[in-house]
């Protein structure tokens, strides 16, 4: 019995050992695979594990005018960042002692300092632009831009400040030349968002981190691409606890392009302050139709070129300091610029103010005529007033001058002349029987000029305006109807009553009334400063409607040209030559003899010529808002003032004062070497860049015409 159990025994014995050799064998096999065969490939995946990239940020390309003098440039600039990994090293009670501390030091509130050191999407982390999207092995900026003496304070006392880093960093600034302010041109940054972030993983777009800031305002924004720059790292050593171990390799960031503008500094500060000026002054000048000063409460001027519509400068008021946004800006300061008591100065007029343009609108309803029933042979009674139904239209600016043509209608803007064109063109359609898809010849000359819709111009958020014709007025009636004959059912005798009650009955018909208003730029339709330059441009030109443009061309950090950005025409407008030059010619009087003549008395208009036209625009509830439009071969320069009386009286003398410095003008003399732009108009060649990366300014630009 045991004999032949022990037998049984030793092949099991034999079995297992044959196992046991197997598994080690394939164990050592295995092994071997990992360390020898496959060795280099496990230690570089090991080696990358211990390794996080700190993202370096790029140096932001410059913006420039076209002289090549720097309007947003980066700068150094002390920065307090915190070491989330060191902090996290620390206990609770040292935690909140460094902080606070830290926040007493900087002048910021503790809670907003433990708020930016919180990383987006953990608990207790507040909204995305004050919360760290960066990586979490990145110091995370707390403050920027703190003084010198602060920053040596912190470095000095490390031991009282643990887990807190000082480091100079570039941040945005604005040199200013000649004082100018261009806010609204250049725009602002801000920190990039959860989900602009998101969206640039899920594109393959590089340039967006964490710590980005983002263009979210005018050139900034528009040629954010450019100006950014691309990140590049620094590899920080970590071990598994996630603890800081040493630098390792880095990749150099690539500084971000340059954006060379049309705008000239010079000619912006002449026009930045002219605008101010001329508010200030309108705000001290009694209105005699209200009974007291004008209120004057916004304004904008811009100068452009007619022949490829550049932006040689735009200013909007009120305004505001671009670098309220360099390290974040206070909730009380984002308030103050959405304020419609401080006159909402984060509103750029020249591209957002929609108002009435008055008789600056008339050349376009001349061109609009003449190419249909009226010739410049025409005669028509300026008289005081027209009566049309039940009212009577009378001229605001003009007084009677019997019957004139169209081009001394337009020298001393004659209402009444006008009048009589727009209630004819009403007649002709079909007058009060007439549908909303009545002929309007008036109407589709204003949109053949661009009104009623965005230039194109680079800069975003840019209005449409609006053209009131009869399809409009039914789109309107459509919306708004139910609101007013509610309003109406309420009864009552104000104007808004009166107003209501007529708009629920017949608010959709396009009445005698709306055409002659819409002639004399009155009634509903609105226009931008902008728009109205472009147009005028086409008037001078010769019929060609250009798509404004502040930006010329981007340069890469090495001075070499990247993109230049070419003219863009939006076509030519659909008048006979012949009609425009007869426009032309009647500005060209309004200037020595017309509207505008008061304000040009001893100015040099032989030498050089300039055309105009001055408007008053009516607001129900406000005071008169003044437009002035003037241009000739080099320029175009409109000014609006709103409330603050007639075109002429309240930006006569600013408009003046911006074409003698365009031209170096003293007294009666031209003086060319003293104008603002190096050969009096702007340069056609770009700012070259040296190897030191200073800027030469460009070739003069083309001579006196």
């Amino acid at each position: 019995m045991s004999v032949r159990s022990g037998a049984v025994v030793r092949p099991r014995l034999v079995v297992v050992q044959v196992l046991l050799i197997a598994l080690f064998a394939t164990l050592l096999g295995r092994l071997w695979f990992i360390q020898v065969a496959s060795g280099e490939s496990y230690r570089a995946q090991a080696q990358d594990n211990a390794v996080q990239d700190v993202v370096v940020q790029p140096e932001r390309g410059l913006i420039v005018d076209d002289q090549g003098r720097p309007l947003a440039v980066s700068r150094s600039s002390w920065v307090v960042s915190v070491d989330r990994t060191a902090l996290a090293e620390l206990d609770e009670d040292e935690q909140e002692d460094s902080l606070r501390r830290l926040a007493r030091t900087i002048g910021m509130r503790y809670p907003r300092v433990v708020a930016r050191t919180k990383l987006c999407g953990e608990e207790g982390a507040p909204v995305a632009g004050v919360c760290w999207n960066g990586s979490p092995y990145q110091p995370v900026t707390v403050a920027e831009d703190v003084s010198q003496q602060v920053a040596v304070s912190l470095q000095e006392q490390a031991e009282n400040y643990p887990a807190v880093v000082i480091e100079q960093r570039s941040v945005r600034s604005y040199p200013s030349p000649f004082g100018v302010n261009a806010a609204h041109l250049l725009g602002y940054l801000t920190p990039v968002t959860a989900d602009e972030l998101a969206q640039a993983q899920e594109d393959g777009n590089e340039s967006l981190n964490g710590g980005s800031l983002v263009g979210r305002s005018g050139l900034e924004r528009s040629y954010d691409s450019y100006l950014r720059g691309l990140p590049g790292s620094n590899g920080v050593g970590v071990d598994s606890l996630g603890r800081t171990t040493g630098d390792t390799e880095a990749t150099p960031a690539t500084p971000g392009d340059t954006l060379v503008t049309s705008i000239d500094a010079r000619v912006q500060a002449t026009v930045e302050r002219e605008l101010e000026q001329a508010i200030r002054i309108a705000r001290g000048t009694f209105d005699d139709i209200t009974g007291r000063d004008y209120e004057a409460t916004s304004g904008a001027a811009l100068v452009m070129d007619p022949d490829n519509g550049s932006v040689v400068a735009m200013a909007s008021y009120p305004t505001y300091d671009p670098g309220l946004w360099v390290g974040g800006i206070e909730s009380r300061q984002l308030a103050r610029l959405y304020s419609k008591k401080a006159g909402e100065p984060l509103l750029s007029r020249p591209t957002q103010g929609q108002l009435a343009p008055g008789s600056t609108f008339k050349p376009f309803m001349a061109a609009g005529a003449l190419a249909d029933d009226f010739s410049t042979g025409t005669r028509l009674n300026c008289s005081s007033s027209l009566q049309v139904g039940n009212r009577a239209f009378a001229n605001f600016e003009s007084g009677a001058y019997g019957y004139i043509g169209f081009d001394k209608a337009l020298q001393v803007s004659c209402n009444t002349f006008f009048y009589r064109v727009g209630y004819e063109l009403w007649l002709k359609a079909g007058g009060d029987s007439a549908g909303p898809k009545a002929e309007s010849v008036l109407a589709d000359a204003a949109k053949a000029f661009g009104f009623g819709s965005a230039t194109g111009v680079d800069l975003p958020g840019e209005a449409d305006g609006r053209i009131a014709d009869p399809q409009w007025k039914l789109s309107y009636y459509r919306a708004m109807k139910d609101y007013y004959c509610e309003l109406a059912e309420e009864g009552g005798t104000k104007f808004i009553d009166v107003f209501a009650r007529e708009f629920c009955i017949e608010g959709w018909k396009y009445k005698a009334s709306d055409a002659v208003n819409f002639v004399i730029g009155q009634g509903d339709t609105m226009v931008t400063p902008l728009q109205l330059a472009t147009a005028y441009g086409a008037i001078g030109n010769g019929g060609t409607l250009w798509e404004p443009r502040l930006a010329k061309a981007v340069l890469g950090p090495d001075g070499e040209l990247v993109r230049r950005i070419e003219p863009t025409s939006a076509g030519r407008v659909p008048f006979r030559r012949a009609s425009l030059r007869y426009i032309d010619q009647a500005l060209l009087e309004t200037t020595r003899t017309g509207t505008y003549a008061w304000k040009m008395g001893g100015f040099p208009l032989d030498t050089v010529p300039i055309r105009s036209k001055t408007g008053t625009a009516e607001v129900q509830g406000k005071q008169t808002t003044g437009w002035l439009a003037t241009y000739n071969d080099d320029y175009v320069v409109v000014m609006m003032i709103e409330q603050a009386g007639t075109g002429s009286g309240s930006s006569g003398d600013a408009v003046r004062a911006i074409w003698e410095a365009l031209y170096g003008i003293d007294g009666e003399k031209v003086r060319t070497g003293d104008a603002a732009i190096p050969g009096v108009t702007p340069p056609q060649t770009l700012p070259r860049v040296r190897e030191d990366g200073s800027i030469v300014a460009p070739v003069v630009g083309r001579s006196l015409r």
